[in-house]
């Protein structure tokens, strides 16, 4: 059997047509709005990759600082013989754990909807693991997931603090969903962002570099591409704020006068007045009571927490309650 086995779950027009409804939707209320999801082309995930470098940009690292730490107790911990992670991408800190838990790991399940993406990926790995199995799906895990029959107990691990781009209610959601697909004996792995000092938050998402702001902008550049619209980057300002009351980052996009955006895809004109702020991200901040809390309402139990050494970040380990 080869050790790399990819299942497509998606539409081939799945991503075209999610575009057009997010941006529709998006951009016909008020106030305007659109999914984070839309910045990661291949530009957008280069820019990214450029922030996780970023002085300014804590999480990447001290995440990475935990895993290299504690991914031998995850392993004890879970004994683990299947790895599902979500939203996977280059997989890159997952080495941690998937060295931790061979050679009694059966099978690494990545998800992500980018398929180029997962096969670079299991390529890198499975050059330097050849004894390990990679069952790649491309699929949307908000969506709901089906995964293969791979042997348990399994580790599902949601890294990167990617839940705090979910609002409140998603977040519930999510989690329940999740919740549907362990056993008793199966484990999720969350890494969450910790809720500090406002001027870190903020630099963390406007950068001096203006690495950031690049990233932000490079929204705009996916719907001129994919959707024929003509929004012209330089008119709008990056801008990130701290929501101390919902504890989290909104990024936005603000005009910088009054004007118009055509869509000729979706037969659509949207104005835009000066000054007018359009949200595209956001990245809540958690506690360990909140974070317990809304395990807890999904059916799962937090088991373990850690976090870096200044206390930034936290992986928590839940278990099914």
């Amino acid at each position: 059997m080869s050790p790399f086995q990819l299942t497509r779950t998606l539409a081939p027009d799945a991503a075209g047509a999610d575009l057009r409804a997010d941006v529709l939707h998006g951009l016909t209320r008020s106030p305007k709005e659109l999914p984070p999801k839309w910045f990661y082309d291949a530009r957008g995930s280069e820019l990214f990759e450029e922030i996780t470098r970023l002085p300014e940009y804590y999480p990447t690292r001290a995440e990475r600082e935990i895993l290299a730490a504690r991914a031998p107790e995850i392993a004890a911990a879970t004994g683990a013989r299947t790895l599902v992670e979500l939203g996977s991408g280059s997989s890159e800190k997952t080495r941690f754990l998937i060295d931790a838990l061979l050679p009694g790991l059966d099978a690494y399940v990545p998800v992500d909807v980018s398929e180029s993406a997962l096969t670079g990926a299991a390529e890198s790995l499975l050059a330097d693991r050849p004894e390990l199995w990679v069952h790649a799906l491309v699929a949307d895990f908000t969506r709901g997931l089906a995964l293969p029959g791979t042997p348990g107990p399994r580790l599902v691990a949601f890294l990167g603090g990617t839940i705090g781009n979910l609002l409140p209610a998603e977040r519930g959601t999510f989690l329940r969903s999740v919740r549907s697909l362990l056993a008793p004996g199966d484990a999720l792995l969350l890494g969450t962002d910790l809720v500090k000092d406002e001027a870190t938050l903020v630099a963390a998402y406007d950068d001096s570099a203006g690495v950031t702001a690049a990233f932000n902008k490079n929204v705009l550049s996916v719907i001129d591409r994919e959707l024929g619209a003509d929004a012209d980057p330089a008119a709008f300002d990056h801008v990130a704020v701290w929501d101390a009351d919902r504890e989290w980052i909104e990024m936005r996009l603000r005009a910088r006068r009054a004007l118009t955006v055509k869509i000729p895809e979706l037969d659509l004109v949207v104005p835009f007045a000066a000054g007018e702020e359009m949200r595209t991200e956001v990245s809540a901040k958690f506690r360990q009571a909140g974070v317990r809390e809304e395990l807890a309402a999904a059916g799962l139990e937090l088991a373990r927490w850690w976090t870096d050494d200044e206390g930034r970040f936290a992986l928590s380990l839940a278990t099914v309650g």
